[in-house]
């Protein structure tokens, strides 16, 4: 497994605070069960952090030929965000806090589709393994200066006082059996959230683990931004 930095540009759309989405108190949604059962997990939910890449707020499952690019912000020098490098293949992780009582994702995909849209992109939500998704993309130039497109396909699971965003670039964007390997490592995360009173959406502090070199490998791509994806495909 390798470490690497990447570098964050612009705030992306999980800054501005969420209007409140609430669940009747000791009531478990389907959804809610789904995750308890199948994953993400809370810490809550696991017996031992043994066997994990301990990031802070987030634990990873290790996986032959992963690599993992933490995320800086250059004018703060904060890790906002980790993303799996596997078999030509990205999944970016964030995690932010949320109210014991409050949904985000719903209203989340609303703001990926309006910033989308803002770029001169399209949006669609579809049904995936871990309910509605979002495909996003958006209009870029190719190396020949013909126009084609990026593309990221967006996950989003609420657990209790977090809510954990996956972004897919590369083949897992548009296909499913190459997403399948990186859903799965992201079914295995585990949040971190600490006890510690967090205003909603704001993001849970990552770190790199205290035996991974801080050293960036030779050649490891960047995320410009969280909404968009390496792949390119042309149109026409």
């Amino acid at each position: 497994m390798v470490f690497g930095f990447g570098r964050k540009a612009k705030n992306d759309e999980l800054a501005e605070p969420a209007e409140e989405l609430t669940v009747a108190e000791g009531e478990e949604s389907p959804a809610a069960a789904g995750r308890r059962q199948d994953g993400p997990f809370d810490e809550s939910e696991i017996n031992s952090r043994d066997g994990f890449v301990d990031l802070g707020a987030l634990l990873v499952t290790p996986s032959e030929g992963l690599q993992l690019r933490l995320e800086v912000e250059e004018a703060t020098q904060r890790v906002v965000a980790v993303t799996l490098d596997l078999n030509g293949s990205s999944l970016q992780l964030q995690a932010f806090a949320a109210p014991k009582t409050e949904t985000l994702w719903d209203e989340i995909r609303e703001q990926i589709g309006q910033s989308v849209g803002a770029q001169g992109g399209q949006v669609e939500e579809i049904e995936g393994a871990f309910g509605t998704e979002l495909v996003a993309k958006l209009p870029a130039g190719l190396p020949d200066g013909s126009q084609g497109y990026r593309v990221a396909r967006f996950i989003g699971v609420d657990g209790p006082r977090w809510f954990l965003r996956g972004v897919l670039g590369g083949p897992a964007a548009l296909e499913r059996p190459a997403a399948e390997p990186l859903e799965a490592l992201f079914r295995q995360v585990v949040v971190v959230r600490g006890d510690s009173p967090m205003p909603p959406r704001d993001l849970l502090q990552l770190r790199l683990p205290k035996d991974a070199s801080a050293t960036p490998p030779p050649a490891a791509p960047t995320l410009e931004e969280p909404e968009r994806g390496p792949e390119i495909t042309q149109i026409g």
